[in-house]
């Protein structure tokens, strides 16, 4: 088992829900729509990849190391770069600050990194029989 990636894994499950629970007790009421969306993806895809990364952690002694390795670095760096760049992007929209160029490319690389984290998890099942 790969421990940083569970414990990673129960931070960023944790923080998921705390995440949504702002959004439904409190900032729903300040937020305009627009930034309310891309919050609510925020936090929707910071969940879907927690459960990746925990899958990671488990799966690390059964399947070649590496892979399952690379895969759990993609997902931790696209939950950062994805998840956290559209909580700064809600946020800056929320207080009526416009949003440079350098934030808004976060995003799309973070994508990126959450794609590479599933073809290298795929990859990782690829070199070894399930039993």
């Amino acid at each position: 088992m790969n421990k940083l990636f569970l414990i990673l894994a129960a931070l960023f499950g944790g923080l998921a829900v705390i995440a949504g629970a702002m959004l439904a007790h409190s900032l729903k009421p300040i937020m305009p729509e627009a930034a309310r969306e891309i919050y609510e993806t925020a936090v929707r895809y910071q969940f879907y990849h927690v459960f990746a990364l925990l899958a990671c952690g488990m799966l690390a002694e059964k399947f070649p190391a590496m892979a399952v390795r690379r895969a759990g670095n993609f997902f931790i760096s696209g939950i950062l770069l994805f998840s956290g760049s559209l909580y700064i992007i809600s946020a800056m929209i929320t207080s009526g600050i416009r949003v440079p160029l350098f934030i808004g490319i976060l995003t799309p690389a973070g994508g990126i990194c959450l794609i590479a984290g599933w073809a290298f998890l795929a990859a990782s099942f690829r070199t070894k029989t399930i039993s």
